[in-house]
């Protein structure tokens, strides 16, 4: 019994220090820019298992050098709620649970930009209890250092949107070979459009089904409140 609980206060210890390492690298990103994330970093060794030399398209731009049309495709898309909430959309998440019921599997997830922003700063792409625990924790950390503004912003440049591609920079140059301050509602539309799946749109981008979630996106663009 002993052993026992020595072993589970240096494993309490461990993760102690694990999330107090997590929290110090998100208020250091207050202020500071994050040059890249576990997934941006997963995805880069990913790559260079077929080319050595491969490396990502990623350029970070501030806030105000993105298009209000792309801020308000993705709250339109990705979460509505975004400015009200405090990290969970709790009637999103039930929603999903009820859909994903029905179906016998998971089609619909309920996390919010705050949530994806904590998976893709800090966790691998894996789906296990373990990380979604993890992510609701440093969900939390988020929406207690940063305000809005700031999480959005750092989602904006860290997102995955093609094969290699992170960010609203490069995506708008990968796809339009525009910048991301220049791109029209339905070019945001179409981007926000593939997030959930951006390397297979990457390969497919005149994928059935893409043009309606395109039009449906941008449809409500006009009700997206944005930070």
């Amino acid at each position: 019994m002993r052993w026992i609980l020595r072993i589970g206060a240096v494993l309490l210890a461990a993760l102690f220090l694990y999330n107090l390492w997590i929290f110090g690298h998100i208020v250091y990103w207050r202020s500071n820019n994050p040059s890249a994330s576990a997934f941006m970093n997963e995805q880069l060794a990913r790559l260079q298992e077929d080319d050595p030399n491969a490396e990502l398209r990623h350029k970070w731009v501030p806030y105000q050098r993105i298009s209000a049309n792309l801020k308000r495709a993705l709250i339109a898309s990705e979460d509505a709620k975004f400015v009200d909430h405090e990290g969970f959309d709790w009637d999103g998440i039930e929603a999903a649970f009820d859909k994903n019921l029905k179906q016998g599997r998971i089609v619909a997830g309920g996390s919010t930009i705050s949530q994806q922003l904590a998976k893709n700063l800090f966790l691998s792409g894996r789906k296990t209890p373990w990380r979604k625990l993890e992510e609701a924790v440093i969900t939390v950390m988020l929406e207690a250092v940063m305000d809005k503004r700031r999480i959005f912003e750092i989602y904006l440049n860290v997102i995955e949107w093609g094969n290699g591609v992170f960010g609203a920079e490069a995506a708008a140059r990968h796809y339009y070979r525009s910048s991301a301050a220049r791109l029209s509602a339905s070019q945001a539309a179409k981007l926000a459009a593939m997030v959930p799946n951006p390397r297979y749109y990457d390969e497919h981008r005149n994928a059935p089904g893409l043009a309606r979630k395109t039009r449906i996106i941008q449809r409500r663009m006009a009700y997206a409140d944005t930070p």
